[in-house]
């Protein structure tokens, strides 16, 4: 073990990723360098989640099993949102913990790892903002996106300014605060050069962008920018081989939220072609009065209008959203409107979710009434029928060709996501022969299964059959 390794270790959503990777970049600035063995790391971090009760728990599991093997000469650092709302808690429940960071102190982590280091500290260390809505300045240089592969994770803003029941976000993370346009757009040219291919833009919620920084219809604003700055150009290469790398081909929207699908955000959609015609917006439910309990907007004529107006306007938009089952007081008759909603809307891509309890937040006096297994059961129910309609949409895809990123290959088979797949939560496209990772290429789709694809190379030269 060298002086200055580093073990981290990153649980919960992509925002997460991203705050793991901004440390990491700052550790790696600082002489340290990232190693895969914790056994082999001097200093261990644990950027946790705090989002609902299964998180919570591996984020402590996860914490103590490094804890329990952990040496003298090691730090143990537990950093994100768990150690935002329950810093103290964390650090009783796992002896051992040297440093804890919250949420919008990630840029604190050299600092933590340096005063740590001076000596013996029986107490642990804690950089916590003083307020939930503290604002995270940006580190010089710090890149706030998460690479992998020829795709990136790139954070326009945290924290949320929405009062959904359920949910603890602005408890841990504040209300929302928008990055400067122009910090946005510095990365996005340092991920283009890098050879990105891909952006994923994410926060609590996109659709907020720009709010705090007085810019209406902020995300159609940034879209537009990004496309002019650093999106590739959208004629082919001359070889008809698929475009060349020259700028960012894709640019994907996720964490929309219900009634902040603008007009002139669908219009930029449609227009932009290097923004991909997918759009991911949690709906978590369809019943007005479940979505009035939750604290969600609750006009479901709004959602049909507005899928219905950007299914106009965008050929073959790919929908994800999201739903929340067993929420308290959500009757057989609310789940079976939800069931409904589904069938008829037909979404690409559905998650499902059984509600989770969270003490503080404003469904608290609600309480967590339905029992287990009932939650269970809708979920199950969901997921089937999804399973049927995401198989029939797939099926619908047979004979046509599409654009395929390129992310790994195996025994004969590349591996690539379409305009239709986010990273990690969504389907696959499984190409016979092997093509160059990071290369976006056209391919026939020829099967097709509930969640993913498989085709053959429409520019065999582009491939080695096997």
């Amino acid at each position: 073990m060298t002086s200055n390794t580093f073990h981290l270790v990153s649980l919960g959503c992509a925002k997460n990723t991203v705050d793991s990777d901004s440390m990491a970049q700052l550790l790696l600035r600082d002489g340290y360098r990232a190693v895969d063995d914790p056994a082999k790391a001097n200093v261990l971090i644990v950027n946790t989640c705090g989002f609902i009760g299964p998180a919570k728990q591996e984020s402590i599991d996860v914490l103590r099993e490094l804890s329990g093997s952990k040496r003298n000469d090691q730090l143990l650092i537990a950093a994100g949102c768990l150690t935002q709302r329950y810093g103290a808690d964390v650090a009783e429940q796992v002896p051992g913990i040297d440093g804890i960071l919250g949420t919008r102190r990630w840029m604190d982590i050299v600092q933590v790892v340096r005063e740590l280091r001076k000596g013996p500290h029986p107490e642990p260390l804690y950089h916590l903002p003083t307020e939930a809505a503290t604002v995270g300045t940006d580190e010089a240089d710090t890149v706030r996106a998460s690479v992998a592969g020829a795709s990136a994770y790139l954070k326009i803003a945290d924290g949320c300014r929405r009062p959904c029941a359920f949910c603890a976000i602005p408890l841990i993370k504040g209300t929302a605060v928008s990055r400067p346009i122009e910090s946005i757009l510095r990365e996005a040219r340092r991920l283009r050069d890098s050879g990105v291919r891909e952006l994923v833009l994410i926060a609590q919620d996109t659709t907020d962008y720009g709010h705090d920084l007085g810019i209406k219809d902020g995300l159609a604003v940034l879209l537009e920018r990004l496309c002019e700055e650093v999106a590739a150009p959208l004629n082919p290469s001359p070889d008809g081989k698929g475009t060349k790398g020259e700028g960012i081909d894709w640019i994907r929207i996720m964490y929309a939220y219900p009634g902040y699908v603008t007009d002139r955000l669908i219009e930029v959609m449609a227009a932009r072609k290097q923004v991909l015609p997918y759009l991911d917006m949690p709906l978590q439910h369809a019943h007005p009065k479940t979505l009035y309990r939750m604290r969600r907007p609750s006009n479901i004529d709004w959602v049909h209008k507005t899928l219905g107006k950007m299914r106009a306007a965008i050929p073959n938009l790919a929908i994800r959203t999201t739903f929340i089952v067993g929420y308290p007081g959500e009757t057989e008759e609310e789940f079976q409107a939800l069931l409904d909603f589904v069938n008829e809307i037909r979404f690409d891509r559905v998650g499902t979710f059984q509600f989770s309890f969270e003490p503080g937040t404003t469904s608290e006096p609600l309480g967590d009434p339905i029992p287990a297994q009932v939650k269970q059961e809708r979920y199950e129910r969901v997921m089937e029928l999804q399973q049927n309609i995401s198989l029939q949409i797939n099926q619908s895809y047979v004979g046509k060709t599409l654009d395929v990123l390129i992310e790994g290959y195996d025994n004969g088979i590349s591996i690539g996501r379409s305009y239709r797949d986010a990273p990690e939560i969504d389907g696959m496209v499984f190409v016979e022969g092997r093509a160059k990772i990071g290369d976006i290429v056209p391919v026939k789709i020829t099967g097709a299964m509930a969640y993913d694809l498989t085709g053959v190379p429409v520019t065999e030269s582009l491939f080695h059959i096997a």
